[in-house]
């Protein structure tokens, strides 16, 4: 509830006004609690008739509310007003269970296969050594495989502050490095005591998360198929 806010009644509707707000006329209204989101279905549906579909997706045409749920009952199905703003309001026989739980399977999939965008963030130093610039280099390869971006943060300390070439070389020898994975999607910028460059894949996320459970599937089924042919060996060894 808003700061300084209060209920009144007016005509039949709970309104919550806000009193700071009271002369520009600003307020809050339902009616008959809080408005949800759920469809109304069977005897929740409070108009004289409705405009009908049928489970198949026909046209049944414009018929009395009793009438609707009369079907309702002879399909052994629920009456669902699916256009609640229409006039009259269409609803529709199906079984509304059934409904959500797939509405429900549908969207889980839709965010299992969203692709957030993420960004690593690799640190590096002007005179890194050839064995921490490998491993480093490994990070970001990895990283650009995967579909996300990858943040180089190159970190000067002392009187290195006085030779930024030496991190702008440093970050071009990346970029060249994993040109095949990624380009350079920010050009490298002081900032500070650090110098900033950002890399992006050359794949999609999506693209890369397929690929990566279609090599999963693989490696499973091929973990698999070795436990079978031991398993077809044992009694010939016996």
């Amino acid at each position: 509830m808003p700061v300084g806010a209060f209920f009144v009644r007016r005509r039949g509707w709970s309104c919550l006004e806000d009193v700071t707000g009271a002369r520009e006329g600003v307020a809050w209204c339902y009616r008959g609690g809080p408005i949800s989101a759920e469809p109304r279905i069977n005897d929740r549906i409070r108009v004289p008739e409705v405009r009908l579909v049928g489970p198949s997706g026909e046209q049944v045409g414009i018929v009395p509310l009793a009438k609707a749920l009369e079907l309702a009952q002879e399909y052994d199905l629920d009456l669902v007003e699916v256009a609640a703003n229409a006039r009259p309001p269409v609803c529709k026989l199906m079984d509304y269970g059934k409904f959500k739980y797939e509405s429900a399977m549908k969207a889980r999939e839709a965010r299992k296969n969203q692709a957030h965008t993420v960004i690593k963030e690799m640190k590096l130093r002007p005179k890194i050594d050839p064995h921490d610039y490998d491993t480093k280099k490994g990070h970001v390869v990895r990283f650009l495989k995967q579909g996300d971006k990858v943040k180089i943060t190159i970190m000067f300390r002392g009187r290195e502050q006085s030779r930024p070439e030496l991190g702008y070389r440093l970050l071009q020898r990346l970029a060249e490095d994993v040109q095949d994975l990624g380009f350079v999607e920010s050009n490298p910028k002081q900032d500070g005591r650090n110098m900033i460059m950002v890399l992006g894949p050359h794949k999609k996320k999506t693209e890369a998360m397929a690929e990566a459970r279609e090599a999963q599937a693989a490696r499973k089924a091929e973990r698999q198929g070795g436990t079978g042919a031991n398993a077809a060996e044992e009694p010939a060894e016996a």
